[in-house]
């Protein structure tokens, strides 16, 4: 491991990620925000506007989680990349940020049994890995214009003849979103969403090639990534990964051994990058702080994967500048700082304050903590 300087200057080195060279370290997260135009869960103008604000101010930016099929919605108001209308609307945010000098990955998304009937096309269960119901509660469109909190339901769990039509509803999302414009695609296979269910040991209870050991568990990760590598050359694909994700059920019998192996063969692929999240903990004093098991689990994919690496998960400019200074990732990954803060690039380099997001416009809504949150030459 490399020593160097921990200011913010490692942040603004450029990287090579795939056959994209950035001309910085600092890469927007996908973060949903409930907008899209009803019906048709379609891009607007306003998204557009959203991501071109961003778009100088990032060497990339991965867009909110798009679900590729209608089966794939999960929450209220999230884009797709399955209609003519959405390609048509995704259109407009690729121009808008290509317009500012700015790269966008699209991200393709399948929730599973993060979902609820309200979203399903026949109005039947969602579908998973296996029938097992998640505790919590989905978000779904209210009588009254809102977001309702209802309670999930046992999803059905997928035939193995039927795995093959979602890995094509992956292809077809990919194709697509080469149609709408964007630089490349990002599989999202974390956050306990599809992918992420099969490849964890707790959700996936199947006795078929796609359930049992690792390597079965992980088959359909990989049968995803060579159908979206079809569409587009895999360096221009990228993975997201949670491996300590908790949440949603998400406890892995061994998480240390199953992503090292993950971590191992995704080299076959040659991907223009593999994309973590950290898992944090509060301390003491109730600040969020990456824990030593999810710091190890980043050496340890680190190691095994031989790309580019960016990590996500509270990270400050500070700390990201730290670890990119002793080589621990390639990019840094910023997310709520991105919603509060467009210009971040420029306010991390002048050392100006940073603008705290307002939790109660990240879901929904319009313009409000969305578009109007200041620049530094405006305040």
């Amino acid at each position: 491991m490399k020593k160097g300087n921990a200011g913010p200057d490692s942040l603004f080195e450029p990287v090579k990620l795939g056959r994209f060279s950035l001309p910085n370290r600092l890469v927007m997260a996908p973060l949903t925000r409930c907008r899209s135009q009803q019906p048709g869960n379609v891009p607007t103008a306003l998204n557009a506007d959203y991501y071109a604000q961003r778009a100088p101010h990032a060497g990339l930016i991965i867009s909110e989680a798009t679900q590729i099929s209608q089966e794939a919605q999960g929450y209220a108001w999230t884009p797709g990349i399955h209609t003519e209308a959405q390609i048509e609307g995704w259109r407009l945010v690729t121009d808008a940020v290509h317009s500012g000098g700015g790269r966008i990955f699209l991200q393709l998304w399948h929730v599973g049994r993060i979902s609820h009937p309200v979203f399903q096309p026949d109005g039947g269960p969602p579908v998973a890995p296996s029938a097992i119901r998640p505790d919590g509660q989905a978000f779904v469109p209210g009588e009254d214009g809102k977001g309702a909190q209802v309670p999930f339901v046992t999803p059905r769990g997928l035939e193995t003849d039927e795995v093959e039509r979602v890995v094509d509803d992956y292809r077809h999302a990919a194709a697509n979103a080469r149609r709408a414009g964007f630089d490349g695609v990002e599989i999202h296979g974390a956050n306990g969403y599809l992918i992420h269910q099969f490849i964890c040991s707790a959700t996936n209870r199947r006795a078929d090639r796609y359930g049992g050991p690792v390597e079965n568990r992980a088959r359909f990760l990989s049968e995803v990534v060579e159908a979206v590598c079809g569409i587009w050359s895999c360096d221009r694909v990228g993975l997201r990964l949670s491996p300590l994700m908790v949440g949603k059920d998400m406890q892995d019998e061994d998480p240390e051994g199953t992503y090292r192996w993950i971590a191992e063969e995704l080299n076959h692929f040659d991907l223009a990058y593999l994309h973590i999240t950290r898992q944090t903990a509060p301390d003491d004093e109730g600040v969020e702080r990456v824990t030593e098991r999810s710091e190890a689990m980043s050496a340890i994919i680190r190691d095994a994967w031989k790309g580019a690496l960016l990590i996500c998960g509270g990270f400050s400019p500070e700390e990201a500048a730290t670890w990119l200074s002793e080589d621990r990732m390639d990019a840094a990954v910023f997310g709520r700082l991105y919603i509060s803060n467009p210009d971040l690039d420029e306010r991390i380099r002048q050392g100006a304050a940073l603008t705290a997001p307002d939790p109660e416009t990240f879901y929904g809504g319009g313009e409000a903590g969305y578009t109007d949150y200041p620049f530094l030459h405006e305040e």
